[in-house]
């Protein structure tokens, strides 16, 4: 074409009609590549395996739902992410109004999750949500699919995967209509999974619900429950918190027991742990449940795709905008100093708790970043007194929210005060990081038992927290022997962690398994 068009201008006369001409029939022929290319562009699309992939509306559930969709869609998947209405409002808030336009083959969309308008800034009340999503979203979310599939309107390939959470298994339904995997991604370790597993098994021994509150305190708590697969020495307090309830119709514990049944149902587990880390619990799991693939840490896994190879990195999920300045507080503090305290993002204290956490941390001397949500603090906005304010004024920084990973991965960073989340937990064994646990909710407890027990690297905290055991952990942790020997084993189990994730490695391998078993298997 190129030798037509010189051959012709060297043939042709100066005058203006002729000139005309051919800057029409170069017009004319970009016109036609431009179509080519946007056609040829629309077909790889159309040919592409689509997985819708859905999380729980909630922090801990986003983040790691959002971190696996990335890595599909790296390894060729076009991506439908889909959001509550009231999280991708908040996301808009706190990332900015262009931040889900996402790509022609990663894009966002939504449905409603049946509650009414709360506190953009806040998370919603995990029970009311729960009962929500699965009474509410199987109807949106089947008219979501029926959208994408039909092929008239939607410029996307036809539905061939599901990936839900594994507290939104109305999914299931809609898979089989349509005939398609649905795989559960489990945003649980797997011991904390486990111990959800055994719930059946507790009431029908009449071990749970508890008799009356007082099982609470009187030490009851503290019985050996013997025979759980691939665990040993695990008490009744050791399990996910919903089981402590006295009420047998309670909300929570019905929740889980009805998704937990229906997780039976799906092709696959997915869980963000690795192999080496939870070896015992998820041999044992084997025969019990669907096939599983353990394929994390996800964040290891991501942080191997370059910007260039996937163009999503810039895309989050944090739902509270990122206050400035951490990360350039941290450079100006020696290795190792600082303790980083995050109580993750539905966990609720008393004002008091906050006050002993708060004394406990000054009068330990050390340097440390406490991120504390606005709605941190049960029925009250989170105040400190002056006099605290004052005496931390050196060596203490206060943030509303922050990058996470990054400020674990920081070496200032010494130590970690945690509500033991598994997302929390496996960034701190990412950065190589102990860590004092302090839970507060659900499967926390589990991560709490293993993270100071099995893994050795971490120091409990009782619930009913005092100032002076603050204090007493966060010098241990920092300063003492004990602490030196937890900042051991957790280098060696981010070793572990990034073996297992470069390619080889089990993680590596259990990702590409789990696309050609399960995602591609139709």
């Amino acid at each position: 074409m190129i030798v037509y068009i010189i051959s012709f201008l060297f043939s042709i006369k100066s005058d203006g009609a002729e000139l005309s001409l051919l800057y029409s029939y170069i017009e004319q022929r970009a016109r036609e590549h431009e179509r080519d290319r946007e056609m040829g562009e629309l077909g790889s699309i159309v040919k592409k395996p689509h997985v819708v992939c859905i999380p729980f509306p909630a922090q801990g559930h986003i983040n790691p739902m959002l971190k696996l969709a990335k890595l599909l869609h790296y390894k060729g998947f076009h991506i439908t992410f889909v959001n509550s209405e009231f999280n991708h409002q908040r996301l808009l808030k706190s990332r900015g109004p262009d931040s889900l336009n996402g790509l022609p083959d990663f894009q966002f969309h939504t449905i409603p999750d049946g509650l009414p308008p709360t506190n953009i800034d806040a998370t919603q009340d995990i029970p009311s949500l729960c009962v929500s999503t699965r009474d509410n979203c199987l109807v949106p979310f089947r008219s979501l699919l029926l959208k994408l599939n039909d092929t008239t309107s939607s410029n996307v390939p036809p539905v061939s995967c599901i990936v839900s959470d594994g507290t939104m298994t109305f999914t299931l339904k809609i898979a089989e209509e349509l005939g398609i995997p649905n795989a559960i991604l489990c945003t649980t370790s797997a011991c904390g999974y486990m111990c959800y597993a055994q719930y059946p098994y507790l009431i029908e021994k009449g071990l749970a619900p508890l008799k009356d509150v007082s099982y609470l305190t009187n030490g009851y708590l503290d019985t050996i429950i013997d025979g759980v697969p691939g665990m040993k020495d695990i008490r009744l307090r050791d399990f996910p918190s919903v089981i402590r309830t006295t009420d047998p119709d309670d909300i929570l514990l019905n929740v889980i027991l009805g998704e937990l049944g229906r997780n039976y149902k799906a092709s696959a587990l997915i869980f963000n742990t690795f192999e080496d880390l939870e070896r015992d619990v998820l041999d044992a799991m084997s025969p019990m449940f669907p096939p599983i693939y353990a394929i994390g840490p996800f964040q290891l896994l991501e942080n191997q795709i370059s910007d260039k190879e996937n163009g999503l990195n810039s895309i989050e999920s944090n739902l509270w905008q990122y206050e400035p300045g951490c990360l350039e507080w941290l450079n100006s503090k020696e290795p190792n100093s600082v303790v980083y305290v995050n109580f993750g993002s539905i966990t609720i204290m008393t004002p008091q708790q906050m006050i002993e956490f708060a004394w406990g941390l000054a009068n330990s001397k050390q340097t440390f970043l406490w991120i504390i949500r606005g709605d941190l603090v049960a029925g009250d906005t989170a105040i400190l007194s002056p006099e605290f304010i004052n005496e931390i004024a050196e060596r203490g920084k206060l943030s509303s929210w922050c990058p996470q990973e990054q400020v674990l991965k920081h070496p200032s960073i010494g130590g970690f005060l945690t509500h033991s989340g598994w997302n929390s937990t496996l960034d701190s064994m990412c950065g190589g990081v102990p860590m004092i646990c302090w839970p507060f909710f659900a499967e926390q407890h589990t991560n709490c038992h293993y993270t100071c027990k099995e893994w050795g690297i971490g120091l409990g905290i009782d619930n009913n927290v005092k100032r002076n055991d603050v204090e007493t952990l966060v010098r241990e942790l920092m300063e003492g022997n004990k602490g030196k020997e937890m900042k051991k084993k957790a280098m060696e189990w981010k070793n572990r962690a990034e073996e297992a994730t470069r390619p080889g490695g089990t993680s590596h391998l259990n990702l590409e398994k789990m696309i050609n078993e399960v995602l591609l298997s139709k």
